[in-house]
């Protein structure tokens, strides 16, 4: 297949590509859009003298705006809540205009209300430790020391989760991030309803009439349904090549197309997500994993005969074909797992690029089989062979034969940003990752 030899970058609106532009996503634009809501409330409160009325803080009034933030930053992410926003997504019909199915694809950058609540209630959390501490020095009898040092404890802690979650350190230290987001997390989570009981004692009222003790109590159970479901189950291992193993399982559960499960070795230890690879007409799932770091080459090295999973069968971003007459599916490696169940559900016509070394001898024949059997005109590239491919060029030429709508990206961090950045500035839809857990 001959690549096009347009130069994209130059060959789109210099506007476009800076609009476009991975740093200008709309996972940010979402935080952004949470920031300037924050800023408008607080800054309409302190004209109104809702936060302070001459005398004292109102503690109250602060202490929801937290609880606000803080909720919409831990449900935005609840498993069912991320299924039923696909689902809403994905019910628009491919007769709309182009640009609402757009927008309607970017369902997946969810996770900027997540970052933008959590950061937002944090820093209310912090005005609301500050107007404590004024209302004690200023004479009031009221907070108590075990409500201040309580709501300390938290600032502290939710500050140190923010802090681990920033990319460059969750990147380098992966799993102390995800190891300070629960545990620390189930702490804080703790002392939120023992800062709740605290102030309802300080104040003189009942528990359960407090609008906070309600929003708690779903936010716990939020927090704890995914281990509500926890099971070990049997494993079946396929191993074509030291790279890579095809896990099967078979356990009562047939996921849908463009979903993942979360897999750990211990019931308490790290979880990671793989995309689930359904087969039309068969029960269970199969998981491509390839060796990606030490927790994935432990489990190629040392095949395990079960696992533990978590939670409930949840949507990733391959799901919003549905909104597309045709899409492009670009992939790398094992970025084919999540493509997979697409090209064997066959529901919307597809064309696929697939660049891996070796796919053969790497994958297995089957795999290969399965692959060239379920989508039109496969490109499958050999960088053993071929070396690595210009994937956008690749990307544009079949969208232009084939008349596709869409190109979603299943790639590493850095090829996925290029391929949606270089579609999108062409003003095609792209869609991939965007590494926010």
């Amino acid at each position: 297949m001959a690549t096009e030899t347009v130069n994209i970058e130059t060959a789109t609106p210099r506007w476009r590509r800076i609009t476009r532009h991975p740093a200008l996503m709309e996972y940010r634009r979402l935080a952004f859009l949470v920031a300037v809501v924050n800023l408008t409330v607080f800054g309409v409160g302190l004209r109104d003298g809702l936060w302070f009325d001459g005398s004292a803080f109102a503690l109250d009034a602060i202490a929801d705006m937290a609880l606000i933030n803080l909720s919409l930053g831990i449900l935005i992410r609840q498993q069912r809540v991320v299924n039923a926003l696909f689902w809403l997504a994905t019910r628009i019909p491919t007769s709309w205009p182009l640009w609402i199915r757009w927008g309607a694809g970017k369902v997946f950058h969810f996770g900027g209300l997540h970052s933008g609540g959590t950061v937002a209630g944090t820093i209310w959390f912090g005005f609301l430790l500050f107007a404590m501490v004024a209302n004690r020095l200023s004479g009031a009898a009221l907070p108590t020391d075990l409500t201040l040092g309580l709501s300390a404890t938290m600032v502290a802690l939710m500050t140190l989760m923010i802090i681990s979650a920033l990319g460059p350190i969750r990147a380098k230290f992966h799993n102390t991030f995800e190891g300070i987001h629960r545990f620390v997390g189930w702490t804080v989570l703790g002392l939120f309803w023992a800062q709740t009981v605290s102030i309802t004692h300080d104040m003189g009222g009942t528990l359960t009439q407090t609008p906070a003790f309600w929003m708690l109590l779903l936010i716990t159970l939020s927090i704890l349904s995914p281990w509500l479901t926890l099971k070990r189950v049997k494993v079946e291992i396929d191993k074509p090549s030291n790279h890579v193993v095809i896990a099967g399982f078979d356990y009562g559960d047939t996921p849908f197309a463009g979903s993942s499960n979360a897999l750990s070795h211990t019931p308490f230890g790290q979880y990671h997500s793989f995309a689930n690879i359904p087969t039309p007409g068969k029960t269970g799932y199969r998981l491509a994993i390839s060796r990606a770091g030490d927790w994935t080459g432990d489990f190629i090295d040392n095949p395990p005969s079960h696992v533990w999973v978590k939670g409930i069968t949840t949507s990733g971003v391959a799901r919003i074909e549905e909104l597309f007459t045709k899409v492009v599916y670009v992939g790398t490696g094992s970025g084919i797992g999540p493509i997979l169940p697409h090209l064997l559900k066959g529901m919307v016509p597809n064309r696929l690029i697939w660049s891996t070394r070796d796919p053969r001898a790497t994958y297995g024949d089957a795999i290969v089989d399965e692959i060239e059997a379920h989508t039109e005109n496969p490109v499958i590239w050999d960088t053993d062979q071929d070396g690595k491919p210009n994937l956008s060029a690749l990307a544009l030429q079949a969208v232009r034969e084939s008349g596709a709508e869409a190109v979603i990206v299943i790639s590493n961090q850095k090829l996925t940003r290029k391929v949606v950045h270089d579609m999108e500035s062409l003003g095609i839809p792209a869609y991939g990752a965007i590494w926010d857990s």
